[in-house]
């Protein structure tokens, strides 16, 4: 996972898998998953919502980026 996020494979302020997904997506326990996302959330590489979900964090601040840019957006930029 972090080196999915790293990569750019999930973008700032998108949802990461939860811990059923991840577990079966990896092959891991959900104790595990957990393990795994509480890692990421002290690396500061994800935040959570409560009652929402897990998201990917702005690399600078650790938390939440200030605007999330639509996957098309990002692909009309790219055009430019």
């Amino acid at each position: 996972m972090r080196r999915r996020i790293k990569a750019g494979d999930y973008k700032p302020g998108y949802p990461v898998p939860g811990e059923p997904r991840m577990a079966e997506e990896f092959g891991i326990a959900r104790r595990t998953a957990r393990k795994v996302i509480n890692a990421l959330i002290d690396a500061g590489l994800v935040y959570t919502v409560k009652n929402i979900g897990t998201f990917v964090a702005d690399p600078e601040t650790g938390g939440p980026p200030e605007q999330v840019v639509p996957e098309s957006a990002h692909e009309e930029a790219e055009a430019e």
